[in-house]
């Protein structure tokens, strides 16, 4: 499985979001670090087929983003995903199982398996309006999960959650990163140095640095402030 990333491009009126990046991605995690506006989220969006590129392609062994094949093995968290408030989780998650094509026989097997997964187990059949945010982040991760994906894009996962949530995501994203491809987009170092197999780094919508966990040397935090020259969003 590889997931070709060829010379794309996109421009909002002024401003160029996304300059010209290429990328090989085969099975793993990807952190992608960025301090906000950096160009992270319009280019997860064009990975999953929600923005076309201006300039470029994406094709994942010749399939491109956006045909139908593609988008049945994708998963994607949003950093801002949409859900029903008056829906409980289990009913959300019923809801999107059908919307990604999952047969009703299987489906509630598998939005089981996400809650618990998840650790929603006991809030299923409350309503999401009683959630608290990590709550909401943590359905949002079912969501994202609940069709198995291939290729999996998470932007700003961790937001809301606390030490302990982050630490049960980290864990469960580096087990889906051994078959598959997880691109992790965030600005807290520690959310990726300890999982990503490759560190990705942008800025004003470039990519100024590519390598593995090992060739950022010992200190990732450090790196990434050299690149950016500055603490704000480093945590």
């Amino acid at each position: 499985m590889e997931l070709l990333i060829n010379r794309v491009s996109k421009q909002f009126r002024n401003k160029i979001a996304v300059d010209n990046i290429s990328l090989n991605l085969t099975p793993g995690v990807y952190g992608l670090l960025g301090a906000n506006g950096a160009g992270k989220t319009t280019l997860m969006r064009i990975i999953c087929g929600i923005l076309t590129p201006d300039r470029g392609t994406i094709t994942l062994d010749g399939k491109e983003a956006g045909e139908e094949e593609y988008r049945e093995i994708l998963g994607y968290l949003p950093q801002d995903f949409g859900y029903y408030p008056e829906f409980t989780g289990m009913d959300f998650l019923m809801y999107l199982a059908a919307l990604k094509g999952i047969p009703k026989s299987t489906a509630k097997k598998r939005c089981l398996e996400m809650i618990e997964l998840t650790g929603l187990k006991g809030m299923e059949k409350k309503k999401i309006k009683t959630y608290s945010g990590g709550m909401i982040r943590r359905l949002g991760i079912a969501q994202a999960l609940i069709n198995r994906p291939r290729i999996l894009v998470l932007d700003e996962p961790t937001a809301g959650l606390d030490p302990k949530e982050r630490v049960r995501f980290r864990e469960m994203i580096a087990r889906q990163g051994e078959n598959n491809i997880v691109l992790l987009s965030t600005h807290i170092v520690s959310d990726v140095e300890q999982i990503a197999d490759k560190i990705l780094m942008m800025k004003e919508g470039q990519l100024i640095f590519e390598g593995t966990r090992q060739e950022t040397g010992s200190d990732l935090e450090k790196l990434y402030l050299e690149k950016f020259g500055e603490v704000k969003g480093c945590e």
